[in-house]
């Protein structure tokens, strides 16, 4: 039986469900994830998607049983690990929150649990430490998310943030093999990147409250970000084939 993993876009989907607290759409959006990922169009057939069949974290989520909407540090580590070519520690996310970007994530917002979009921060570093180091990080979320107590100062909410690169991503792998479809050599003295910054460039559109600074800021987040995850992709390939190299 695979192993339930969401793509980023369908985490950021079940974040915002979540935000949103209605009702049973958390679980509609694992359902439809899991009818996916075993190829099932008919979800009269489905099956294993009961209790002691997902992980802790999906369970607990389809029990509706994390209505204070925050999560521990090992609850989002477990999350984290659901999604696909994804590798969390919890040894790292300490480290993260207590040294690494401490200053862009701040304290625990619900007691000891983490906020929605303070989650959804977690997950944006793991992406973007691909290709950036944390200074590099800091420096840029930090243009975006401004003050850490202070959602209302962001330019774009976290999990929206999220939500975005990871549609720019989806929306450019046409064939659904987890690489954008971007030819990357220079032609007609054109580079191909710029077709990022065009779909990031479209996405943006709906933040019309922005200023032209504003709207340039993120979108070469965006940018970045996707092509953090493309980077991420080929990375988990690589350990892959690392793994199996020392097996052998």
């Amino acid at each position: 039986m695979p192993l339930l993993t969401l793509s980023r876009k369908q985490m950021a989907e079940l974040l915002l469900a979540l935000h949103s607290n209605e009702g049973d759409k958390p679980a509609l959006i694992l359902k439809e994830a899991w009818l996916e990922l075993n190829d099932i169009e008919d979800e009269s057939l489905i099956k294993g998607l009961g209790e002691g069949s997902l992980p802790g974290i999906f369970e607990k989520i389809m029990k509706g049983t994390n209505k204070e909407l925050g999560f521990s540090i090992n609850e989002i580590v477990s999350l984290g690990n659901q999604i696909e070519y994804s590798s969390f520690s919890t040894t790292a996310v300490q480290n993260w929150v207590k040294r690494d970007v401490r200053n862009l994530i701040g304290s625990p917002h619900k007691g000891k649990k983490y906020s929605l979009e303070q989650a959804a921060i977690l997950f944006i570093v793991e992406d973007l430490k691909s290709t950036l180091d944390f200074v590099s990080i800091r420096n840029l979320l930090m243009l975006i998310f401004n003050n850490i107590e202070d959602r209302h100062d962001d330019l774009i909410d976290p999990i929206h943030f999220y939500h975005t690169y990871a549609t720019v991503f989806e929306e450019l792998d046409l064939n659904d093999d987890n690489v954008v479809d971007v030819d990357f050599r220079v032609k007609d003295g054109k580079k191909a990147e710029s077709l990022i910054y065009q779909k990031a460039d479209e996405k943006i559109t709906e933040f019309n409250t922005l200023t032209e600074k504003q709207r340039s800021i993120v979108k070469n987040a965006l940018v970045i970000a996707t092509l953090s995850v493309q980077t991420s992709y080929f990375q988990s390939v690589s350990r892959q084939f690392l793994n199996s190299t020392l097996f052998i």
